[in-house]
């Protein structure tokens, strides 16, 4: 199966003009993936876990999908996973490359469209998606009201948008995790409840939910 899988790969690798794919690099981005997901649940972070309870909250998953922050295609690989189609956008094509290769390396291209763009203005028409999540990217946006708007804009109107993000003890977690990679992690200026003042105040409707790792949002557009 594994065979199988990394042959698959390298031929839809090879339609990317002017990509350099080897096996050693289609397994080495695989094993990067597999190391992050294994540190994070020696620190007491199951993703797997976590992303199943968004889904099952967000239910029911239907319709045009778009994931906002692709990052490193964590949330992206458990729509897939699941048998989702979607559009995934994210500003940096770096990180994107190494969810796209992990999402080949599964099989899964033909289900994910991959975009590069700014959240504060996405190039979709009005009304263009049924549902929208965003995990885990509140606390990087320096402007998240304006996307918040770009959001209710390509929604549909009785849409929905799913917005979660690291609880305290999420965002201790991941403070260890980039520590250890040398690295610093911030948990931004805006939070899940800024949001939350700035939607009640357009009279949308609001689902709550938690884990000890992470607070979740269900945003109606419309009444449902």
């Amino acid at each position: 199966m594994l065979k199988g899988k990394l042959q698959l790969f390298l031929s839809l690798m090879r339609r990317i003009k002017g990509a350099r794919i080897t096996k050693e690099r289609v397994i080495e981005n695989y094993k990067r993936y597999q190391a992050r997901v294994k540190r994070f649940q020696e620190l007491g972070y199951d993703i797997p876990k976590e992303r199943d309870f968004i889904i099952e909250k967000s239910q029911p998953v239907e319709g045009a999908l778009l994931e906002l922050g692709t990052g490193k295609g964590y949330f992206t690989l458990a729509l897939a996973q699941k048998g989702y189609c979607l559009t995934t956008v994210d500003i940096s094509q770096e990180e994107q490359q190494f969810a796209r290769m992990n999402i080949e390396y599964f099989g899964l291209a033909h289900q994910v469209n991959f975009v590069v763009g700014n959240a504060e203005q996405l190039g979709f028409a009005d009304e263009s998606f049924d549902m929208a999540f965003a995990i885990n990217v509140i606390h990087h946006l320096n402007q998240p009201f304006k996307v918040i708007d770009e959001l209710m804009r390509i929604m549909t109107q009785q849409g929905k948008i799913i917005l979660s993000d690291f609880s305290k003890r999420g965002f201790e977690i991941v403070s260890q995790m980039h520590g250890s990679e040398g690295r610093y992690h911030s948990s931004g200026k805006y939070s899940l409840k800024d949001i939350e003042k700035y939607l009640l105040n357009k009279n949308c409707q609001l689902e709550k939910y938690h884990t000890d790792f992470q607070d979740l949002m269900i945003v109606y557009k419309g009444r449902h």
